[in-house]
């Protein structure tokens, strides 16, 4: 190798740089992810954005006004509605009071129509136009057919009364619901009753149906025709009504008697249902003066319990209209 060895070699021109001392550091962490679009409030999507909002903000805005009714189309404390043409006109039939018949859409050439309109007019009772929709709000989307009355809450009888009330000439029948806590059974029941010439009906104060728009539907306007005494206590009612001359029939699936093999047609008599669930409450049972089944195929447990009150009921009458025949032959 040529050159002196021991000479030095020049310093590289590469040597370290001065640096930012970190001035710099906030530009080296960059900005984040870009915005989306609709973000942006220069870009067109945020403009898109903006009015699906505004949109939705005023649908849910007129959902919540959907749901109101008019002050004046608002019922009064404990008034129900009943609503459809046909349960309007039984109820309206039967002699029912309503406070208001609302109406939408629908012509008085229908029959139905027609007699709720006279009567209601002759009553003095208003007839208020509403629009469908307002109906149907008012009906909480139930099928209206155009018509609906306010109804009063039920005015229950005292059961004195209700004896009191019965024809002299005619023999008594009542019927006593032990715990039917169910509208439509309570329904069917009243309306069995008012086919069978039943004069009375006896429910307990607690553990009882009300007598409801759902019980009005289903009686056919029997809740107006035959009269509901509620009772404080049903046992003591069934009680005082056998020191008074009343044979008591309950009615359960284990019964010692079979209903069409009872001697049912001249007594003063009383048929007691029980709950849809236990049946005759223990006490009540205990009351009854006998029980009664109703015979049906093995393959069949129990009869629901408005079912059995219209068989039962059914069964009396037929009894006391058989001998009612005899009686005229002889």
């Amino acid at each position: 190798m040529s050159g002196n060895p021991n000479a030095k070699r020049p310093a590289s021109k590469k040597g370290p740089t001065r640096g930012s001392g970190g001035k710099r550091a906030r530009g080296l962490q960059g900005k984040g992810p870009t915005p989306k679009a609709e973000d942006r409030t220069y870009h067109p999507a945020h403009a898109r954005k903006l009015k699906r909002e505004e949109a939705q903000r005023q649908a849910e805005q007129r959902a919540v006004q959907s749901t109101r009714v008019r002050k004046e189309l608002q019922l009064a404390d404990g008034h129900e509605l009943i609503v459809g043409r046909n349960p309007v006109f039984e109820a309206v039939k039967a002699g029912m009071k309503p406070a208001r018949v609302f109406m939408s859409g629908v012509s008085i050439s229908d029959e139905r129509v027609g007699h709720i309109v006279r009567a209601a007019t002759a009553s003095g009772i208003p007839l208020v136009d509403v629009s469908r929709s307002e109906l149907d709000r008012m009906s909480e989307g139930a099928v209206h057919q155009g018509i609906a009355i306010e109804v009063p809450p039920y005015a229950y009888a005292q059961l004195n009364d209700v004896l009191a009330s019965i024809d002299p000439q005619t023999i008594p029948l009542l019927l006593a619901l032990d715990s039917v806590t169910d509208p439509h059974n309570l329904g069917a029941a009243l309306r069995s009753a008012s086919a069978f010439g039943v004069h009375g009906v006896i429910v307990p104060e607690r553990r009882s149906a009300p007598v409801n728009a759902a019980v009005w539907k289903v009686s056919a306007g029997a809740a107006a025709r035959v009269p509901i005494a509620k009772v404080p206590n049903l046992v003591r009612a069934l009680d005082s009504l056998k020191k008074q001359g009343y044979f008591v029939v309950g009615l359960d699936g284990g019964g010692s008697e079979t209903i069409d093999t009872l001697s049912l047609a001249d007594m003063p008599l009383v048929i007691v249902t029980g709950s849809e669930g236990k049946g005759l409450a223990r006490l009540t049972r205990e009351t009854c003066d006998v029980i009664a089944s109703i015979p049906i195929n093995s393959a069949m447990e129990s009869l629901n319990a408005s079912v059995a009150t219209g068989i039962a009921l059914y069964q009396v009458d037929h009894l006391r209209r058989e001998n009612k025949n005899s009686r005229k032959i002889d």
